[in-house]
């Protein structure tokens, strides 16, 4: 079953920030996931959330969304994002 990692960031080191959006990608990439959004114009139509930044990524299972996020090696790039944003995520899993 599709499974989709949901993020809601906010950036507060930009630079730091830039040094894990040029990494992140392979690791993505190296489980089988795919972005489906990152970043854009938002408009809030219901509710006060009010994201800086969305990113959501699809893997084809659960299994592989959590290889990626257990990844050691992303877990190194990782520190980038802990560190240089306020980030919320959740894994979903979508419908067949």
């Amino acid at each position: 079953m599709k499974t989709y990692l949901v993020f809601d960031i906010s950036v507060h080191d930009m630079d730091r920030y830039k040094a894990y959006v040029a990494l992140a990608p392979g690791y993505v990439e190296k489980h089988q996931g795919t972005y489906l959004v990152r970043g854009g114009a938002m408009d809030v139509i219901e509710g006060d959330w009010a994201p800086q930044r969305v990113v959501v990524i699809e893997f084809p299972s659960k299994d592989q969304a959590r290889a990626f996020l257990d990844d050691k090696d992303y877990q190194a790039v990782a520190e980038d994002r802990r560190g240089a944003t306020t980030s919320k995520m959740v894994m979903v899993e979508g419908q067949t």
